[in-house]
């Protein structure tokens, strides 16, 4: 459904008119003799056709359709709405009666009485919730009381404009605290309550505020200090209490949360200690490089107590088949079990077309720290294997080379060129 165009009516418009009519056409259309053509007057015909075809525009748009682009900013500008350069936004004499106006009405009285202005400003845009508004009201209304320029009227009563400043003052802090409040500036708001308990050590909204934002920057020890400070002065206010309350319930839980990670930390501590003293123990050698390889929550570990002594060591293994570029990895080798022991659960590899990986058919070696190989027994269990040998465990990880027999030499041969090299 289409709506009439809306247009503002003047003063001496004649309510008497329906709108809804049409306009009377004239009964008999103009005469004109044809046009003669003129050299030059093609382009101002071409456009006459032009303007022809242009709709009627409203009044209010056709007092302006003949002015130039720069001649309408010229204009807007010396409207306060659209003002973008007051250097510009006079006459040729450099009046503006408007902008003239609204100066005068914002240096209008008293330094007090301009900031009050300001103030009440505020307090109304406040109460509609336009928090963006309001802030900037009472910003002003702090402005002209801290300005060190003295262009307001002089007061009639020097005792009263003092009160007055001073009482202006502490309410556009305190309403601009709840504005930054509403627009979740907390630091900020902390910043007015603080202006606010400067000029009033007993204003219990700024206590409030105060707390409110600290508690929503999880300032829990800030918050807690600020509200029993509130509450000293006011013991039953309300406010004060819920959220005295709310940080009270946030400080346990925090507390709560430092006990449990403290108790964690503690453990791992523990944890550290005992596999540290464990691998002492057995003397098996190990060492971290720059760059370890990712095993997610793979490591040493004794099991099943961590904290246990008389628990028993488990090792992330990795079995290497180097002739075959091909690799399993065991989360967890027990000390006590032999690579046979895993090697019957492993065999026969999926991969392994020719059959070559049996058993009976494959040698184990392991790298030794000072660059060598040892060539690792089968059924010896992990820890005969590691304690007081000249293998190392490097970044926890146990590698193991699964050779078939046939291909060791060769495998031998190729893992000493390569050191060589």
């Amino acid at each position: 459904m289409s709506h009439p165009q809306i247009e503002e009516l003047p003063d001496d418009f004649d309510e008497s008119m329906d709108l809804n009519k049409p306009p009377p056409q004239p009964t008999t259309p103009p005469t004109a003799g044809p046009e003669l053509p003129v050299p030059g007057n093609e382009e101002r015909m071409r456009q006459a056709e032009k303007d022809a075809q242009k709709p009627d525009l409203p009044p209010a748009m056709a007092a302006v359709d003949s002015h130039t682009t720069d001649e309408l900013a010229d204009i807007l500008n010396k409207t306060p709405l659209f003002m973008t350069d007051i250097s510009k936004a006079g006459d040729e004499h450099g009046e503006n009666i408007m902008l003239d106006a609204l100066r005068a009405l914002q240096n209008e009285g008293t330094r007090g009485d301009v900031a009050q202005n300001f103030r009440e400003q505020g307090n109304e845009a406040a109460r509609e919730k336009r928090w963006i508004d309001a802030k900037e009201y009472y910003t002003k209304g702090i402005a002209v009381l801290r300005s060190k320029e003295q262009k307001w009227d002089k007061p009639e009563d020097e005792k009263e404009e003092e009160r007055l400043q001073r009482e202006v003052e502490e309410a556009s802090y305190i309403n601009r605290a709840l504005c930054n409040l509403e627009l979740k500036n907390y630091r900020s708001t902390t910043l007015d309550c603080a202006a606010v308990l400067k000029l009033n050590p007993r204003n219990v909204k700024a206590y409030y505020r105060s707390a409110m934002a600290l508690y929503a920057l999880d300032k829990i020890a800030e918050a807690e200090d600020v509200a029993q400070r509130g509450l000293a002065l006011d013991p039953s206010n309300k406010p004060l209490v819920t959220i005295s309350t709310k940080v009270s319930e946030r400080k346990a839980s925090l507390e709560r949360l430092a006990a449990k990670r403290r108790a964690e930390d503690e453990r791992t501590k523990k944890e550290k200690t005992l596999l540290s003293t464990a691998l002492l123990a057995r003397q098996i050698r190990t060492r971290k490089t720059d760059q370890p390889p990712e095993m997610e929550d793979a490591t040493i570990k004794l099991t099943p107590d961590p904290l246990s002594p008389e628990s028993t060591l488990e090792f992330p293994t990795v079995l290497l088949y180097p002739m075959d570029a091909q690799s399993d990895f065991i989360k967890g080798f027990p000390e006590a079990t032999s690579i046979d022991d895993h090697l019957d659960y492993i065999f026969p590899l999926p991969w392994d077309t020719k059959k070559e990986y049996t058993k009976g058919n494959v040698e184990c070696f392991m790298d030794t720290c000072t660059g060598g190989m040892i060539k690792a027994g089968k059924k010896i269990p992990m820890l005969q294997i590691l304690s007081g040998s000249k293998v190392e465990v490097v970044d926890e990880l146990v590698r193991i080379y699964v050779v078939p027999s046939g291909k060791s030499k060769e495998f031998i041969a190729a893992m000493k060129a390569r050191k060589a090299g």
